[in-house]
C-alpha cells in the first residue's frame, strides 16, 4: 500500500463547509448503487459493464486535463491491468451478491476493504494486531457472524449473497493496492480511466458466459445510466475533491452513512425490515470499518470507497 511520508498528525487539514458537503454527498450517492443495480433489468454483471463503459468519454476528458508527466511504462501498465482485473472481479461478485441479500448487508460487506487491508498490512509486517486492530477484528468477526446467521435464517440464498459481497470486499482491497501505486505516477483520473478500459471487457465476457441480458429491456436505460453517473462520476468525483481534506476518523464516520442509506432504501423500496440482532451486527461491522480506517496510514487522495 503506497503511503505518503506525511503523517496524520503532521498534515494540516483545512476542510471547509463545501469539502464536508462533498464528502457526505459522495457517500450518499455511492450508497444508492445497490438499489440501481436491482432496478436495472440487465443482468447484475452486465450492469457493472455499463457502469464502466458509459462514463468513458468524460473520464477520458478528465484524465487528459489532469494528466501527469509520468509515462505509462511497463510497471504502471501491469499495475493498471491488475487493478482493472480485480475491480472487474469485485463488481461481478458484488452485483451478484446485491441481488441475493439485503442492501444494508451488501453495502457493509462490500466496503469491507478497510478491514481486509488492515489484515493484509499486519501479514506484510509479520506482527500481531494491537489495540484498535484487535477491536476492529473482533467487531468484524462478531458482526459478520450475526449478519450471516440472520441471513441463513431467511434463506441460504441470502447467506450466499453475503459471502459474495464479502468476497467482493476482498477483491476491492486487492484492487486498491495496485491502483494506489499506479496513481502515484499516472494521476487519479488516468487510473480510473484505464481501470475502466481493462475491467469493462472482462465484465462483458462474464455477463455473456453467464447468459445475462446485456441490453436494457422494459426498465430502459435510466437505471444503468444513473448507476454509471452516480457511482463512477459523481460519487468518485466528489470523493476525489474532498478526501484529501480530512483525517481517517472523519472519512471513516462519513463512510458509515453508506450502510445507513442502503438500509433505509432497502426498507422503503423492498420492505427489508431490520430487527434488533441485524442492527447489532451492522453496528459491530460499522465499528470495525471505522476502527480499521483510523488505523490506516494516511493515503492522500486514496480511492477508498465505491
Amino acid at each position: 500500500m503506497a503511503v505518503t511520508t506525511e503523517s496524520v498528525a503532521e498534515k494540516n487539514f483545512q476542510a471547509r463547509a463545501w469539502h464536508f458537503a462533498a464528502l457526505m454527498a459522495g457517500n450518499f450517492v455511492l450508497a444508492l448503487g445497490p438499489w440501481l443495480v436491482r432496478l436495472a433489468d440487465t443482468g447484475p454483471v452486465a450492469a457493472g459493464f455499463w457502469r464502466m463503459v458509459l462514463p468513458l468519454p468524460l473520464l477520458a476528458i478528465l484524465a487528459w486535463h489532469g494528466r501527469t508527466p509520468g509515462p505509462l511504462d511497463r510497471k504502471s501498465a501491469l499495475l493498471v491491468i491488475a487493478a482493472g482485473l480485480f475491480f472487474a472481479f469485485d463488481l461481478a461478485s458484488w452485483h451478484i451478491g446485491i441481488e441475493r441479500t439485503r442492501l444494508a448487508n451488501a453495502t457493509l460487506f462490500g466496503n469491507a476493504g478497510s478491514v481486509i487491508l488492515m489484515i493484509w498490512g499486519l501479514l506484510a509486517l509479520r506482527r500481531a494486531p494491537r489495540g484498535r486492530e484487535w477491536l476492529a477484528l473482533s467487531a468484524a468477526l462478531g458482526g459478520a457472524a450475526i449478519l450471516m446467521g440472520r441471513s441463513l435464517e431467511i434463506s441460504t440464498a441470502t447467506l450466499v449473497g453475503d459471502l459474495l459481497c464479502l468476497l467482493a470486499g476482498v477483491f476491492y482491497a486487492f484492487y486498491l493496492l495496485p491502483a494506489q501505486r499506479a496513481r502515484a505516477t499516472l494521476g487519479q483520473w488516468s487510473v480510473l480511466l484505464l481501470v475502466a478500459l481493462v475491467s469493462a471487457p472482462v465484465l462483458l465476457a462474464f455477463a455473456l458466459l453467464m447468459g445475462e441480458p446485456v441490453w436494457p429491456g422494459e426498465a430502459g436505460w435510466g437505471p444503468v445510466v444513473a448507476l454509471a453517473i452516480s457511482s463512477q462520476l459523481i460519487g468518485q468525483g466528489l470523493l476525489v475533491f474532498s478526501l484529501r481534506h480530512f483525517p481517517p476518523l472523519v472519512i471513516g464516520v462519513a463512510l458509515l452513512t453508506q450502510p445507513a442509506v442502503a438500509a433505509l432504501v432497502g426498507w422503503l423500496a423492498f420492505d427489508e425490515v431490520l430487527g434488533l440482532p441485524d442492527m447489532a451486527g451492522m453496528v459491530l461491522v460499522a465499528c470495525a470499518l471505522l476502527l480499521a480506517k483510523m488505523a490506516e496510514p494516511r493515503v492522500t487522495g486514496a480511492i477508498r470507497t465505491r
